[in-house]
């Protein structure tokens, strides 16, 4: 069978089609589990493989950009869909609500408060939704939403669907809720999501320690690192007012323990990001984010296995449907990757035809993969096309200048991942950096562009330093390279740290020396190591012991060192 946007999810097992736009009955769902399940399927087919199979440049996203962290794009695609919604797990008393919306009445509220099967209210209600839903198009689509629906229930589930093409033309948000019987609805259009950005900003800067109150200075130095943490925290770049006030919304509702859904597609990044909270079984809120992505030619035996399965869209160029969830993290300045506001925690390739899923977390966290593209970028064989400090897009590397620039973001896209995974990975990195970075024949090139070529060179040293602190964390942990270490291995290897720290790179960075010096002071501090070794008399120590007493203070002697390097 070959795939259509019409045939899109045509074997799910709990959702009947009637036709490419209807369903043939009405769901009845009562969960905000089985309403994302949902409006999943139906998100996917009419905005995402709908536009993607009526137009033969569809701009796939790159896997690159759905892992953290999250940068805004410098294209705006007009014509591709683009909305927002919010569900709340809950009867709407629409005078209390937090926000503003024009409302859309349930039928099946009526039908309750009449005498018989049938409401007598039944066409004056269809009428009203349908002339506060028509006060919001624009008028040259007018005519056509009145032949779609007619006498049509359009806040019925069942129409959803068919209406979706009529919400891509409004602006703002459209709401879904419950009815008397506990079933979601259409329940709402052009809804403003408030967001006090001022107020959560600095709130949230002052709690985790970057803001002090009435500090202006600081306020100036730490605000771009507070906002996107904040917004990283949810699934979004600082990026437009509708993905902002769509993660400041989520915020105010968690506060309060709502339940609720908030779901965002943007004309610019093409996916669909989804705030999920349930208060009853989850601390934070669940971020997840689906989009149709481009596959890597490279990666032939998985492209041939996804293709056998039919989980692709399209073989040229491949590509498949992604969705990917994320865990929120608290700030923590103890952690060397304490930008680290999201991380990828389980990925996922969707079916077209079923629905059904099959793990991708084997394709896109590819450390070989990653290593190609390293590799290609250097040689000057990646094609593709990369954002280089916010406002410049660099397409190919046929030159030198566009190699360096591609690693330049490639290193800071990389950084977290590099700095975390193993040392096998980290030394096939360094060697293809090192061969590149340092070759006798670029010499004259990259002198003629040196500012770019100090740009890169220092990316790479905060990496390498960065590892050493990273391996300081583990350590004092009594962790090394996955293993348990004792006492007297822990001050050695902390010994070995600093000492490279100290003295092997060229860039100093006072950010992760401040951050290796405090995780030194932490392994000074160890109760257990103080107690058992430094503290009782010399003479009671072992031999094991008194080792680990001398190397207790080589390591304080070294501290004392970084004191003076620090201040």
């Amino acid at each position: 069978m070959t795939l259509t946007w019409q045939s899109a999810f045509s074997r799910l097992a709990d959702i009947t089609w009637n036709d490419d736009h209807t369903l043939l009955r009405p769901p009845g769902i009562s969960t905000l589990e089985n309403l994302k399940r949902f409006l999943d399927w139906v998100h996917v087919k009419y905005c995402l493989l709908r536009p993607f199979f009526e137009s033969s440049s569809y701009p796939l996203v790159s896997p690159d950009e759905l892992m953290p962290s999250f940068e805004s794009t410098l294209y705006e695609y007009p014509k591709l869909p683009g909305f927002s919604l919010i569900a709340l797990d809950r009867h709407m008393d629409y005078f209390l609500e937090p926000f503003q919306f024009d409302i859309l009445h349930c039928i099946e509220d009526a039908i309750e408060t009449s005498s018989g099967p049938a409401s007598p209210f039944e066409p004056a209600i269809i009428k009203q939704n349908q002339a506060t839903f028509l006060s919001r198009l624009h008028k040259p689509i007018q005519d056509a939403f009145r032949n779609d629906f007619q006498d049509s229930r359009i806040s019925d589930l069942n129409t959803y669907p068919k209406i979706i093409p009529y919400i891509l033309h409004m602006d703002r948000g459209h709401v879904l809720s419950k009815n008397n019987a506990g079933d979601f609805y259409f329940s709402g259009i052009y809804a403003s999501f408030p967001s006090d950005l001022n107020y959560e900003l600095k709130r949230f800067g002052l709690k985790i320690g970057k803001f002090k109150r009435d500090d202006s200075r600081l306020y100036e130095l730490n605000r771009n690192f507070v906002y996107r943490f904040l917004m990283e925290l949810y699934g979004f770049p600082i990026a437009a007012e509708r993905r902002t006030s769509a993660a400041l919304f989520a915020r105010q509702l968690k506060r309060k323990r709502e339940s609720f859904l908030i779901r965002v597609l943007g004309q610019s990044d093409r996916t669909i990001t989804t705030i999920y909270f349930n208060p009853e079984y989850v601390k934070n809120p669940l971020i997840e984010k689906i989009a149709l992505i481009s596959l890597a030619k490279t990666a032939v035996d998985k492209i041939e296995n996804l293709e056998s399965r039919g989980f692709l869209i399209s073989q040229a160029p491949p590509a498949g449907i992604l969705r990917i969830r994320y865990r929120q993290h608290e700030y923590d300045p103890s952690n060397i990757r304490k930008d680290r506001a999201l991380s990828a925690t389980h990925l996922e390739f969707i079916h077209p035809l079923t629905g059904e899923t099959q793990n991708a977390a084997s394709y896109i966290k590819d450390t070989t993969l990653l290593y190609l593209t390293l590799n290609d970028i250097v040689k000057g064989e990646y094609y593709g096309r990369i954002r280089f400090k916010r406002n410049e897009i660099v397409e190919d590397t046929d030159t030198h200048e566009k190699r360096l620039k591609f690693l330049s973001a490639w290193l800071k896209k990389h950084q977290r991942r590099i700095i975390g995974y193993s040392e096998e990975f980290y030394n096939k990195v360094a060697k293809v950096l090192d061969t590149y970075l340092f070759a006798e024949e670029n010499f004259a090139l990259f002198q003629e562009m040196n500012e770019l070529y100090q740009e890169v060179f220092k990316q790479y040293n905060y990496i390498q330093q960065a590892r050493k602190a990273k391996q300081l964390e583990d350590i004092r942990q009594k962790r090394f390279k996955g293993q348990k270490i004792n006492y007297l291995e822990m001050l050695d290897l902390a010994i070995r740290n600093l000492k490279d720290l100290k003295f092997e790179n060229v860039n100093q960075f006072e950010s992760l020396l401040e951050h290796a010096l405090a995780t030194c002071q932490a392994i000074l501090r160890d109760p257990y190591l103080l107690n058992k070794y430094i503290r009782p008399p010399e003479e009671e120590l072992s031999d094991y012991g008194q080792a680990v007493r001398d190397r207790y203070f080589h390591l304080t002697r070294l501290r004392d060192d970084f004191f003076s390097l620090c201040n």
